[in-house]
């Protein structure tokens, strides 16, 4: 069939991206994201999490790593964090090419890393900033130094336009025992007064199941979810939080982004992924339809 001809200058705007159509090539712009986070091996969390998550989502992943790690579904082995030199210049690299419409920011253990990222998010003035704050381990266990914890404190979660904390990094962050829905929701307002973030605190951890809370300029919301039965809940945080991320890019307020997220995050637990021998990864591309996939 013959390619239809339409004028150069003719744009065509469709589902957030800008096809320009020049002679016989089409030439289209995406969404672009940019998560700030550790690798992982295996693949289920870290930036490999997220970069899936955005392709599932249509919009352009891009990263900038803060650490490699030696993992998989049973634990990690290993970490070698990147030097903060090597995270500005990567950090750099993508924002004077291409500039992203969101940023997702993952684990960072180390506190000269962070300051790197607070600096180099306010050089470039950066928007749509998604913070899931690594901290706390569910068994309880501090997952960086307490050093680190502070700086993130003080340099990131002011910074971020959204923070996706669970029930023990909220803990920390709010400086309170959060035992109840009640508990939550005082937190979650105690963080916002403090710092001025909107905060989707997730509801896990024995607290209320499925159920998030977001607290925002516009108060307090529930935001329902259903209980998935599976063990292969490895990376749920980094695909939530890069959701929201990339519904943000799209230009979505953040009741809806958090709404869809939430929704995606549900689909890639129900869709039954059974990999490795212990708390396996999720199924990031259940809803991928497309012709080089053997079924």
């Amino acid at each position: 069939m013959a390619a239809h001809r339409v004028p150069p200058h003719k744009i065509k705007q469709r589902e957030g991206k800008t096809h320009h159509i020049q002679g016989d090539e089409t030439m289209y712009q995406q969404p672009t994201v940019l998560t700030i986070a550790g690798s992982d091996s295996s693949g289920g969390a870290g930036i490999q999490a997220d970069l899936k998550t955005m392709t599932a989502h249509g919009v352009y992943g891009m990263s900038a790593l803060t650490a490699l790690t030696a993992q998989n579904t049973k634990g990690v082995t290993d970490i070698l964090a990147v030097p903060p030199a090597f995270l500005a210049a990567q950090i750099d690299a993508v924002f004077t090419d291409i500039p992203p419409d969101a940023v997702k920011i993952g684990m960072v253990a180390d506190a000269a890393l962070i300051r790197v990222i607070a600096k180099k998010l306010a050089e470039y003035r950066a928007r749509n900033i998604v913070l899931d704050p690594v901290m706390v381990a569910t068994s309880g266990a501090r997952l960086i130094a307490e050093e680190a914890v502070d700086a993130l404190c003080k340099e990131l979660v002011p910074r971020a336009d959204l923070i996706t904390p669970n029930i023990p990094e909220a803990e920390v962050i709010a400086a309170m025992d959060i035992k109840n829905t009640a508990d939550m929701e005082y937190a979650a307002a105690k963080i916002y007064a403090d710092y001025g973030t909107s905060v989707l605190m997730k509801g896990g951890h024995a607290v209320d199941d499925a159920n998030d809370l977001l607290v925002d300029a516009a108060g307090a919301r529930w935001f329902r979810g259903r209980r998935i039965a599976t063990e292969n809940t490895h990376g749920t945080g980094c695909t939530l939080s890069s959701a929201i991320a990339s519904n943000l890019a799209y230009g979505m307020d953040i009741d809806a982004a958090v709404a869809r997220a939430k929704e995606y995050l549900s689909g890639a637990l129900a869709a039954g992924l059974n990999l490795g021998k212990g708390h396996g990864p999720m199924a990031h591309t259940f809803d991928l339809k497309s012709a080089f996939i053997q079924s």
